[in-house]
């Protein structure tokens, strides 16, 4: 709900900004205002890059791999210890169905 709300108001932020960088080169060529509307721009864009960064919530790759190899590493362990390697793989597979 909050990252919808500073999305758009974002968003809002970047229309109103160029349109006063435009209307404000045409009217009166103010630098002062065109780089105020600029700047406020980029805190926008600053804003939507931390939200976004701070709020996804999708692994890396590289993290699933090595939790992956770590996994498989602990089976290799469990087996060489003398446990039934089938009996633990249909283990692990129905931990991760019950996990998801």
């Amino acid at each position: 709900m909050a990252k919808t709300l500073i999305t758009r108001l974002c968003a809002a932020v970047f229309v109103c900004g160029i349109a006063g960088i435009i209307v404000t080169s045409i009217v009166n060529n103010n630098n002062a205002l065109v780089l105020t509307f600029g700047g406020g721009m980029t805190l926008a864009a600053v804003v939507l890059i931390a939200i976004n960064s701070v709020t996804n919530r999708e692994r890396i790759d590289a993290f699933a791999e090595a939790d992956a190899e770590q996994l498989e590493a602990r089976i290799d362990a469990l087996v060489a210890g003398g446990a039934d390697e089938i009996a633990v793989r249909a283990l692990v597979r129905d931990a991760m169905r019950l996990g998801r």
